[in-house]
């Protein structure tokens, strides 16, 4: 009755309907898009990944470059230098909270990549190509508890045997060190001349604690990975071009004289 008899309450009513319907239609609005949000998404993924699929960069060639590396530190009798293959190769699986963790790389058997090849990083090694397929290969890590790289103390030679003992993915252990071994924090430890895989002399990591126990002649030494396994993006993988030769006479049982 007011709203038609006067013209000031109706606009005042009229306002008031007006400002209480934006409010109901905004919370609306707001559970409605709530609501499709899931779906919204949805859209919009599939719409990346469609335009993902047309971008140059997803479109590779097979990997074939090579590079050469000459370890002169190991000559055979007629003085001619070993030589190690490099083969560049891209992180696309990595596990690093398992008891047993596993590598993949974009790169197999069609690529040049056998079993046995050793792995290393920017930073320091990381492990051993244990299985290929065609166009990928499986990388056993060092953290991995059945993993063993024969390693020494860079300022000694002094070897030894690293392992993992599967809890800290930043630390792995270097066993049978001679206790006349002259150990410091800080220490690197390296690749030895023992490893049919690795090149020797490739960082490892550095000493962080020594161990020692009287009834043992050995050091145990906890050592700090050089290699970060959480964000490993590149790899390289060395062939040694005389592993096999060398893996085949190891494991020979010899013939009696």
């Amino acid at each position: 009755m007011l709203s038609n008899a006067s013209k000031t309450h109706e606009s005042f009513f009229y306002s008031a309907v007006n400002e209480v319907a934006g409010n109901i239609n905004k919370r609306y609005s707001g559970l409605r898009e709530y609501f499709t949000l899931k779906e919204t998404n949805r859209i919009l993924a599939a719409e990346n990944a469609f335009l993902r699929n047309k971008l140059s960069a997803d479109f590779i060639s097979p990997e074939n470059s090579r590079e050469r590396f000459t370890d002169t530190l190991i000559k055979d009798t007629l003085g001619r230098s070993r030589k190690y293959t490099w083969l560049p190769a891209r992180v696309v699986g990595n596990t690093y909270s398992l008891q047993n963790n596993f590598i993949t790389v974009e790169r197999g058997s069609q690529q040049g990549v056998k079993t046995g090849m050793a792995v290393v990083g920017p930073a320091g090694i990381v492990g051993v190509v244990v299985e290929t397929s065609p166009n990928f290969s499986k990388i056993m890590s060092l953290l991995h508890r059945n993993s063993k790289v024969s390693a020494m103390l860079k300022k000694d030679n002094n070897a030894g045997s690293i392992e993992w003992d599967g809890t800290d993915p930043g630390y792995l252990t270097l066993r049978n060190v001679t206790k006349s071994a002259k150990v410091a924090k800080g220490d690197s430890v390296v690749t030895s001349n023992y490893s049919a895989n690795f090149p020797s002399h490739l960082l490892i990591g550095t000493v962080a604690e020594i161990s020692s126990e009287s009834s043992s002649n050995f050091y145990t030494l906890k050592i700090k990975t050089a290699t970060n396994f959480y964000n490993l993006q590149f790899v390289y993988l060395i062939e040694n071009v005389r592993y096999a030769e060398q893996v085949q006479l190891e494991k020979s049982i010899p013939k009696n004289p």
